[in-house]
């Protein structure tokens, strides 16, 4: 058996058992070692605001997500500012989540609560939002992130896009799927709730159902249910030459399931988030990530959208983000202790 070197970067045999139908591709290491990589600069941030976070000239260059989806910058507005900043009854955390979702991005948001005084489903009136983004998108602003694009709501009245959203969000509160989503014992119920509405394909209805698991309305495990974007599919194809008739989303799991194994196989010092595994949701989010790093460190390794360059180069952002997690997973505390906050 190859003794992985001090660097991690020798050959290494892959471990799977022999039970085990897929076969990976030199691009699996890669996935292990942006992963360890790109939290290693996560923690480097905090500890170095002003150093030098990676030696990687991929990763200094270009604009990736962090390994765990809830440290990313926008999450972390949704968790703190939106989700727990406000009225805690699963009808208003609902309609602040799945607003800030819709929109996705922060200068947005806060467009909302300085005309309104703050974003509340009690006070919400569908003429008043609607004029103000009408007004605002006129103007030359942009209301929506570019994370991925948002397609209108299909059977919903209104001139734009965003009238759309806005009155599938009204109809959604209407049908009480606050107080259903609260209900669910399990989250592929609730991905199932908000799946059945228009405009919610497989990929935002997850993305939603995940957001609304920080606040406290629901408390279902991670570890239960993904469901893998375009991204992660380009990623998983490139990390595995076959599948062996698994589906994408029993790959993530098996992925998930062996990270240690995976980690101490090549060497690397993988340092969690401050005791917390990666997650189903972080697992799918790293083979988004993959696809992309890859088409530079891979090129002759082509996914099935066929990309290959890097859209979004890095540039980094002065506003120091102060890290905080949902309270339900204990982090806050321990983050608290080490000094280890901002970043």
């Amino acid at each position: 058996m190859t003794t992985p070197s001090e660097h991690g970067r020798a050959r290494a045999p892959f471990v799977f058992a022999k039970l085990s139908p897929v076969i990976p591709s030199e691009v699996y290491d890669t996935y292990w070692r942006f992963a360890c990589e790109r939290q290693a600069i996560f923690f480097r941030r905090i500890e170095e605001p002003l150093g030098q976070w990676t030696k990687d000239p991929i990763l200094g260059a270009y604009k990736f997500t962090n390994a765990y989806r809830a440290s990313d910058r926008v999450s972390q507005f949704l968790i703190r500012r939106v989700i727990y900043e406000g009225d805690q009854a699963p009808r208003e955390v609902f309609f602040r989540t799945l607003l800030f979702k819709l929109f996705n991005r922060i200068d947005t948001w806060s467009l909302l609560v300085r005309a309104f005084g703050g974003v509340s489903f009690r006070e919400f009136r569908f003429e008043r939002y609607d004029e103000l983004l009408s007004r605002t998108m006129a103007g030359g602003d942009r209301l929506y992130s570019a994370a991925y694009i948002m397609p209108a709501a299909p059977g919903y009245p209104g001139p734009r896009k965003h009238s759309t959203h806005l009155r599938l969000l009204e109809r959604m509160i209407l049908d009480e799927v606050p107080e259903r989503l609260a209900d669910c014992r399990f989250m592929r119920d609730a991905f199932a709730m908000l799946r059945s509405y228009p405009m919610m394909g497989d990929f935002l209805a997850y993305q939603y159902v995940t957001d609304m698991n920080y606040s406290d309305v629901t408390a279902f495990d991670e570890m239960e249910f993904v469901v893998p974007g375009p991204g992660a599919r380009d990623g998983i194809r490139k990390c595995f030459r076959s599948l062996g008739g698994l589906a994408e989303a029993d790959v993530i799991r098996l992925v998930a399931e062996r990270q240690q194994l995976e980690f101490e196989r090549l060497g690397l010092a993988f340092k969690s988030l401050w005791g917390r595994d990666l997650q189903l949701v972080d697992c799918q989010n790293v083979f988004c990530e993959v696809d992309k790093y890859a088409r530079l460190a891979h090129p002759d390794i082509l996914g099935l959208s066929g990309r290959t360059r890097i859209k979004q180069t890095y540039s980094p952002t002065l506003d120091p983000i102060s890290y905080w997690y949902p309270p339900k997973w204990g982090l806050n505390e321990r983050i608290e202790r080490e000094g280890a906050r901002t970043a």
